[in-house]
């Protein structure tokens, strides 16, 4: 912003200061605004919006007399011959409202009701504006005794206005009984008949406006009221194909936004069925919206506007064990992100979206109706059709990837090739599309796809076009996921690419570069611990290390990027080890002082230096073990942690990194650790609710039978927790692990409970590889069933096949199962346990019959 913008604004932020001083001046700004109609327009409206401002940030102390003044020229003046003299009262009604008014000025919703019925447009649609506004921001006090239920007269009101013979009522009308849909408002279930009947009735509307809210109340009823819609459904698709196809591109994106919703319902597959393959047709239209292309831009500037907010997503402790095959489940990065270099919602990606979420649905069968346009879209002579098809193959990777296992031996070398097309978006639509598909290509000979796939990522990401580069980046962080050691050979050459592109990224891919070359760390661990390679990648992080201030945001991705190196270095990472610890001990204190001297003011963001400075400490511990003891005893870190814990305590805050952290420390347990940890324990808050769980395991195998007067505290939660519905598959085996190790360090405590959660602790534990932590586990189960037998004998079954999971356990593991198989058996007799083991799949049958005897 120019510099006499700047002193222009900060003057006239303190002449309204000043002006707000005296009692009439706001008086006088409703004067302009409703009466000084010998005034421009746009003059009279800003004096409202000075008004609006000062109402939001002053009405408390406005005098009776101007508080009850302004309220009545609004109301006298909702009909100004103006619309944006209406759009400015009726912005200024709904903000007196929100300030809790509603209350205070009884005759309001009454009089914009009546006004509504007025024979004049004007007051009408100014009525109705206001109401709109209302409704949008006050929807859940509007259904409250505490205004005696005000929706009970106006749902019915509305509804009467959606055949007026104005286009701009009919849309108000929708629009404002579209606030009560998803909240299944009383007073509109009453009338829910009559309102679908009058949608159906504007369903061809000829203004663009009330079609799109139509679309927009359909999906949401789809959602809460989907009986009543069910005996109109085959209607209500034909509709919603036919606007997927509409020429105004906001009601394409409402209607487009059905099919998402559609896909979430259990009728998904029967309703459509029927229209499958002119609705795939359908969804491929919009794939073909562009919003710009350019080709070389890496030398246009950054607009920092479009960099959009990083929030922290710290470490959690599934990730740091995610060699054991403990693995965090993170949807966010798969997101279809592909085409704009700001992450709107349009409507390209809303089809994308749609023929993901169906193709997860139709599964393979998706594939006869998809395969023939498909091909002809992929192999266009035309640009822009070859890369909406390339945008569908990467929409159907996830539900299809079965069926198109054939085909992939002829599309992925076609892809590769695709990353040197001329055109900027055909190669950046490539990128992700690839990334959709690094699973089998990481599953094939590597010589054969993932060599030339890396090879031809790694000159994207060195690509002239910023789009390119981006979407690369982020194509190249998946592949690496995927591949981890595999890609060891190659280091040298990606290692050589990456800090190349320090010197060539403005800001914004910058940030994503930091999460490639994390990810590097986290897929390759140990192997990247050689002399050549780090003195290839330390030097541009430690200069942008040094070049960052304590207060800038870009921190948080360079710090993680940090723990993950420092964590893979291992001792390669102490000649950084000093400034690098000394720092992130700093932030701590820094950030914990403020929070604790400024507790009402302090943000989330402020929190996140702290966090991820925690994490960093955390990847030193892990990766430099004891050689940190050092550096721990010079400084204060222990009294800042406890502190730090006190602090996301009394604030009722929660802090994943802190469990970690405390368990490389060895951080001195106390009676006040365990609270904490326990009052972590809330599955709605994953990332650390998972690490609290981890870390009461961890502690659990340090402290032996002294955590028995810590069991009632934590395991009630953590049995609540692995019976719950739709829990993520990481926490569920966090928590089954966890139970198991407190059953192996206090059996009498935790064995009285086995029966409430043997069978998912069964289900959670069978698929994952063998490790110490499911060793540590299962002894614990096998110790709880010694001690109470009784607590599964029902779900016995799932114990069996939660053995035969087991590739090599230790011989005095696989002794303790042949006990308690053998102990079953011999109590029921051969022939119950003939009977019984008929039940099972045959190949679990034949590995208990040969690993354990029975």
């Amino acid at each position: 912003m120019c510099s006499w913008l700047l002193v222009f604004l900060n003057h006239f932020s303190q002449r309204l200061e000043q002006l707000n001083q005296y009692p009439d001046f706001n008086n006088y700004l409703i004067f302009v605004l409703t009466k000084l109609k010998s005034e421009d327009e746009p003059t009279r409206s800003l004096s409202g919006l000075i008004l609006k401002n000062n109402v939001k940030a002053h009405y408390q102390n406005f005098p009776n007399g101007v508080s009850d003044f302004i309220k009545s020229e609004c109301l006298q003046n909702i009909g100004d011959s103006s619309p944006l003299i209406r759009a400015t009262v009726g912005i200024l009604i709904t903000t007196i409202a929100s300030k809790g008014e509603l209350q205070n000025w009884p005759e309001l919703l009454p009089k914009l009701c009546l006004l509504l019925d007025s024979e004049d447009y004007n007051t009408c649609e100014g009525a109705f504006g206001a109401l709109q506004k209302i409704c949008e921001d006050s929807a859940e006090i509007l259904d409250s005794d505490m205004l005696d239920r005000p929706l009970n007269i106006m749902i019915p009101k509305f509804l009467q206005f959606f055949k007026h013979n104005s286009p701009k009522i009919r849309s108000h009308a929708i629009a404002c009984v579209n606030q009560f849909i998803i909240s299944r408002t009383q007073a509109l279930m009453l009338h829910i008949d009559p309102f679908i009947e009058n949608l159906f009735a504007l369903a061809t509307d000829e203004e663009p406006e009330v079609r799109k809210n139509v679309c927009r109340a359909l999906v949401m009823l789809l959602e809460v009221r989907l009986d009543r819609l069910l005996p109109h459904m085959h209607n209500i698709i034909e509709y919603m194909l036919q606007r997927t196809q509409d020429h105004d591109e906001n009601v394409a994106l409402e209607a487009c936004e059905f099919w998402l919703t559609l896909a979430e319902q259990p009728v998904c597959k029967e309703v459509l069925c029927g229209h499958l393959s002119y609705e795939n047709e359908v969804c491929f239209l919009p794939c073909f919206c562009h919003q710009g292309d350019i080709e070389e831009d890496e030398a246009i500037p950054d607009n920092e506007q479009d960099i959009r907010p990083r929030f922290h997503r710290s470490r959690t402790v599934a990730q740091q064990h995610e060699g054991d095959g403990i693995e965090e489940d993170d949807d966010e990065d798969d997101e279809l992100d592909d085409d704009d270099t700001i992450s709107d919602w349009n409507l390209r990606k809303c089809s994308a979206a749609a023929l993901d979420v169906l193709a997860n649905v139709f599964r393979d069968d998706l594939l006869l109706h998809i395969l023939p346009l498909l091909k002809e879209l992929l192999f266009h002579p035309e640009w822009v059709v070859k890369e909406s098809g390339i945008l569908v193959l990467g929409a159907i990777a996830e539900g299809c990837m079965q069926g198109m296992i054939p085909y992939l031996p002829e599309l992925i070398p076609h892809l590769i090739q695709c990353l040197s097309d001329k055109k900027a978006l055909v190669r950046s639509i490539t990128c992700w599309t690839l990334s959709r598909y690094a699973h089998w290509v990481v599953s094939q000979p590597p010589d054969i796809y993932l060599k030339p796939l890396m090879t031809e990522l790694l000159k994207r990401i060195l690509d002239s076009n910023k789009r390119v580069q981006e979407a690369a980046c982020s194509a190249f962080a998946t592949l690496e996921e995927e591949a981890c050691t595999e890609l060891v050979p190659y280091l040298a050459f990606i290692l050589d690419t990456l800090v190349f592109a320090f010197s060539k990224y403005q800001h914004k891919n910058l940030l994503i570069l930091y999460d490639a070359i994390g990810t590097l760390a986290d897929s390759v661990g140990h192997h990247l611990n050689k002399p050549e390679y780090i003195q290839m990648l330390m030097p541009p992080l430690i200069q942008k290390w040094n070049q960052l201030k304590d207060e800038d945001k870009d921190l948080f991705p360079l710090l993680e990027c940090l723990s993950s190196v420092a964590t893979a270095l291992q001792s390669g990472f102490l000649p950084y080890c000093e400034p690098v610890y000394q720092r992130c001990v700093n932030l701590v204190q820094k950030t914990l002082a403020q929070a604790m001297s400024q507790p009402d003011q302090y943000e989330a963001p402020d929190k996140d230096f702290m966090i991820v400075a925690l994490d960093l400490l955390s990847g030193l511990a892990e990766g430099l073990g004891g050689t940190i003891e050092q550096l721990v005893a010079r400084s204060n870190i222990l009294t800042l942690m406890y502190q730090c814990m006190q602090f996301f305590r009394s604030a009722r805050r929660s802090d994943q990194s802190l469990f970690p952290l405390a368990e490389f420390f060895d951080f001195p347990l106390s009676a006040d650790f365990m609270p904490i940890l326990g009052t972590n324990l809330n599955p709605e808050l994953i990332s650390v609710c998972n690490n609290a769980t981890w870390a009461i395991g961890e502690i659990s195998i340090q402290m032996g039978p002294e955590m028995q007067p810590y069991i009632a505290m934590v395991l009630h939660q953590l049995v609540e927790i692995i019976n719950r519905p739709n829990t993520p598959k990481t926490l569920l085996e966090n928590t089954a692990i966890t139970i198991g190790r407190l059953g192996y360090v206090c059996p009498q405590e935790v064995a009285p409970m086995l029966q409430q959660f043997i069978r998912p602790w069964c289900t959670s534990l069978r698929n994952i590889r063998d490790n110490e932590e499911k060793d540590s586990a299962f002894r614990g189960i096998c110790t709880m069933i010694s001690v109470n037998p009784g607590g599964v004998v029902q779900d016995f079954i799932f114990f069996c096949d939660a053995v035969a999971s087991w590739v090599n356990p230790k011989d005095d593991l696989r002794d303790m199962f042949c006990k308690i198989l053998h102990g079953f058996k011999n109590q029921v007799g051969e022939e119950n346990w003939r009977r019984f083991s008929d039940q099972f799949p045959m190949p679990l049958k034949e590995r208990l019959a040969t690993f354990y005897g029975v």
